[in-house]
């Protein structure tokens, strides 16, 4: 349920262009993060695709405010109900429309989070800090219905809202760990279809399966506490407010002590919110696109408040301001992009542990 990203030129923020950071080859480890490019002199804007952290003026921060309380009337419950109820359906029909062609793979990852692949680092220093030891020493899962999916991986990754594959396929490009597994889902059966068809995807590395996010009854294909890496790249944001929250509960479980989920998604005032129209609103920030599909729009706080009350600790929480240009037409468009980080607290060691207790811990037998 990969979300459609960085509007340009579509109806109503329905469709949107890759970053300019997805053009890169696979295995690019060297560039460098965002906010090194900023825009000194605004004769030189057109220099460039993009500029990071950009300033917004007062008078631009209150047009925007203006802009989305005039647009904010919701639709009627009904139809609110109905693109709830329907939500598979459109996804489904995204896919079948675009197939692959729609989102070009997001190299880019691996320079914002470069748990994604830890060999690949830019100052030549180990970048993991996602687990208590090496992961060359961690125990192979076990699960009394049998065998699971990467149950012999010693570093495992998960996406949710995989789409058609632009975040899986790059990690299993770059990231030449033997011991790695990667584990993807999306909300759409079409979408998965269309990564299992594809002749990068391996199932001796890789495990897609269909799975509804906000359904947090529904069963993962791994036990709890056993993933490394948690991705959310631009899905959180497709669901229904009132579902986020349960939603990264579960996924917090998942994680082992001192992994980490990883998110990047739209935040408030982005360009893409402002591009809506009277008739698209149905909650505060949360909208509905022309396709039927949904997009909500983050603050750091709102993100920062979920993260924590799932029980994990913040790593990063940042605002990503960007100006992209297009110089053919001489267009300049704001975006507003959040990124974060957050970690499952590491497990306490048993010595110190039974300490705080006041003794040895008992020895634990197996009947």
């Amino acid at each position: 349920m990969a979300a459609p990203r960085a509007v340009l030129a579509a109806e109503e923020g329905s469709s949107e262009t890759a970053q300019i950071l997805s053009d890169s080859a696979p295995g690019d480890c060297k560039r460098p993060q965002f906010g090194t490019r900023f825009l000194t002199d605004p004769r030189q804007v057109f220099q460039h695709n993009a500029w990071d952290n950009v300033e917004w003026s007062e008078e631009q921060e209150a047009s925007a405010k203006r802009k989305v309380l005039e647009n904010n009337q919701p639709l009627p419950p009904e139809k609110q109900e109905e693109y709830d109820n329907r939500a598979n359906e459109f996804w489904n029909s995204f896919y079948t429309i675009h197939e692959n062609r729609f989102f070009k793979d997001r190299h880019w990852l691996f320079t914002e989070f470069p748990e994604l692949a830890p060999q690949c680092s830019l100052n030549n220093e180990s970048q993991r800090e996602v687990s208590d030891s090496d992961h060359s020493q961690q125990e192979s899962l076990s699960h009394t219905d049998g065998d699971v999916p990467g149950s012999s991986a010693t570093y495992r990754i998960l996406e949710v809202g995989c789409g058609v594959g632009n975040t899986v396929f790059p990690i299993l490009k770059t990231n030449n760990d033997s011991g790695l597994f990667v584990y993807c889902c999306d909300f759409s059966s079409t979408a998965v279809e269309l990564v299992k068809t594809n002749p990068e995807y391996d199932p001796q590395r890789c495990f897609a399966f269909v799975h509804d996010l906000s359904d947090v009854e529904a069963d993962y294909p791994v036990p709890e506490g056993t993933l490394d890496v948690i991705v959310l790249i631009f899905v959180l944001s497709a669901l229904h407010p009132n579902k986020m929250q349960a939603s990264i509960g579960r996924l917090a479980r998942l994680l082992k002590p001192g992994g980490v989920m990883l998110l990047r998604d739209y935040g408030r005032y982005d360009m893409a919110q402002l591009r809506f129209k009277k008739g698209r609103c149905l909650s505060e920030n949360f909208y509905v696109r022309g396709d039927g599909t949904r997009v909500y729009f983050f603050t750091q706080d709102e993100l920062h408040e979920m993260f924590t009350e799932a029980g994990l600790e913040k790593m990063q929480n940042l605002v990503d301001r960007r100006l992209q240009v297009n110089r053919g037409k001489q267009l300049t468009m704001y975006r507003v992009w959040i990124q974060c980080k957050y970690r499952k607290a590491r497990a306490q060691p048993l010595e110190s542990h039974g300490q705080e207790l006041g003794g040895d811990l008992p020895s634990l037998t197996v009947a």
